[in-house]
């Protein structure tokens, strides 16, 4: 397929999530499945082209006076590809397989270089409601890092070592491009690619297959490693609260180097049954996990030096991964994850023995998920004060402390961090 084919079929992957609501992975999916003469190339591309026209849409819409399939995919191919306008057209009138040739209106917003006038949501590329509480926590930095959360993302991975050695890996990876990660001591990433390129597909590359890497953003690790950094040489006791499908277990584990006992447990069967042949894997061997249950927990209570609670939340620190999700989410969806958060903060704090530490983890940047659910629950619990978290960044990172480090917690963000957004807090549970 020529490019006209490919923003043709971005089109239409973009009509089908507006008007039937659905997540774009299972669209880009679907037509791939009743488009089976598109090559890997010619997926990948398309599917480049409609997270990019989705992680750009508030600024595009503007540009282009319209917020429809089409505009936006024309507006991500010339503002964000840097595709000339005539040259465009060109290709359209070759290709049998092209969307209609542009308008005179289209030519002309395509062309217009001003941004004079654009909304601070849109230049920031998020929902209006998410701008005063993005504004409530970064200030007058907030649109660097709204529109921050609309880049591309790079490919992050974890070293496992309990199997391998960081610059081992690295070598073993060269020809994807890899890099070392600046915060996490045990991480490498591919960094974004340009244009019509997606990363490589290092899950079947043999590092993966036997166990040596694990895809897992930096932010991801550093939550884990900071859990892990309290612990002494014989490991402890860890309660992994919300372990889904075990990326931070798995974290854990190699923090520990197999040392000690970590619980993992969901609410959710489904989203744990990844973690059996995960663990098997990745050679993880003082992982117990612990099914959902009535009493499933309850031998644990008041014993654990550590209680990891990854909270479900609005995922508003992963938007550049999964832009879609930044425009289907309300206002008042906060509400209700921030009860869930305060319920799941109470249901994990009896585990935690007297002297232990409860870790609190989102991939969230709203106060209303972060900082005021640890003032809440210490208000509610006060044998629990909170941490700081400087020592412990400091002894897993070598580095200062981030941008946004709080008094309630660390902010990590793709602006300051070169991350996805996280939240990470810690509470000590007095004697």
């Amino acid at each position: 397929m020529r490019l006209p084919g490919r923003i043709d079929a971005a089109i239409a992957v973009l009509t089908d999530v507006e008007e039937r609501h659905r997540p774009v992975a299972e669209a880009l999916k679907d037509w791939g499945l009743s488009h089976r003469f598109a090559g890997s190339g010619d997926r990948a591309a398309i599917g480049d082209l409609v997270y990019d026209a989705l992680r750009r849409r508030a600024s595009i819409a503007w540009r282009m006076g319209e917020e429809t399939p089409r505009a936006l995919a024309l507006g991500a191919v010339v503002f964000h590809w840097g595709e000339s306008v005539g040259g465009l057209n060109q290709l359209f009138s070759e290709d049998h397989h092209a969307p209609e040739k542009l308008t005179e209106s289209e030519l002309e917003r395509l062309q217009a270089t001003s941004e004079e006038g654009m909304p601070e949501a849109a230049r920031a590329d998020i929902p209006d409601f998410a701008a005063k509480e993005l504004e409530r926590v970064f200030g007058s930095a907030w649109v660097e890092e709204g529109a921050a959360l609309g880049e591309r993302p790079p490919l992050d991975l974890r070293v496992n070592t309990l199997k391998a050695e960081r610059g081992k890996v690295e070598g073993q990876l060269a020809r994807f491009g890899v890099e070392k990660t600046h915060l996490s001591p045990v991480g490498l990433r591919v960094p974004p690619r340009e244009g019509a390129r997606r990363h490589p597909n290092v899950q079947a590359d043999e590092a993966y297959q036997r166990g040596r890497i694990e895809i897992q953003d930096e932010a991801s690790q550093l939550a884990a490693l900071l859990a892990a950094s309290s612990l002494d040489d014989s490991g402890g006791q860890i309660l992994d609260f919300c372990a889904g499908g075990g990326g931070k277990t798995l974290a854990l584990s190699a923090a520990l180097a197999n040392r000690g006992q970590i619980y993992a447990h969901d609410a959710d069967r489904h989203r744990l049954a990844p973690i059996f042949e995960r663990l098997k894997r990745a050679g993880a061997r003082n992982v117990q996990v612990r099914q959902p249950g009535e009493g499933a927990l309850d031998d644990l209570a008041g014993r654990m030096d550590v209680v990891l609670v990854d909270a479900p939340c609005s995922g508003s620190g992963t938007w550049r991964r999964r832009p879609d999700a930044k425009w289907r989410m309300k206002e008042d969806a906060l509400q209700a994850r921030a009860e869930e958060q305060e319920k799941i903060l109470h249901e994990a704090s009896r585990f935690v023995r007297p002297g232990g530490v409860l870790v609190y983890v989102t991939c969230s940047l709203f106060p209303a998920e972060n900082g005021e659910r640890i003032t809440a629950f210490t208000g509610a619990q006060p044998e629990f004060l909170t941490l700081d978290l400087a020592p412990a960044w400091d002894k897993v990172t070598a580095r200062p402390a981030p941008r946004w480090a709080t008094p309630a917690g660390l902010v990590l963000t793709p602006a300051s961090t070169a991350t996805d957004g996280f939240f990470v807090a810690a509470m000590a549970r007095q004697s």
